[in-house]
C-alpha cells in the first residue's frame, strides 16, 4: 500500500473515533447523529491530508514536513 494512502487511513480512523467518542461522551448524542458527525470529520482529515501532499511534501500527509 502506498504509504501516503495508508497515513491518509490512519489520520481518518483517528479523527473518526476522536470525534464519536468526544461526540457522544459529551453531548450524548444517538448513536446515528454521532456516527454522522463522526464521518464528516474523518472526510474533513482525508481532505486536509490530500490537500497537504500538494502544498508540503508530497510523500507525507503532514502539513508541516
Amino acid at each position: 500500500m502506498n504509504p501516503v494512502m495508508k497515513q491518509m487511513i490512519e489520520k481518518s480512523v483517528a479523527t473518526f473515533v476522536q470525534a464519536f467518542l468526544s461526540v457522544f461522551v459529551v453531548t450524548d448524542m444517538s448513536s446515528a447523529k454521532t456516527a454522522l458527525a463522526s464521518a464528516v470529520a474523518a472526510g474533513l482529515s482525508v481532505v486536509k491530508s490530500w490537500a497537504s501532499t500538494k502544498v508540503g511534501d508530497p510523500g507525507s500527509t503532514n502539513l508541516g514536513s
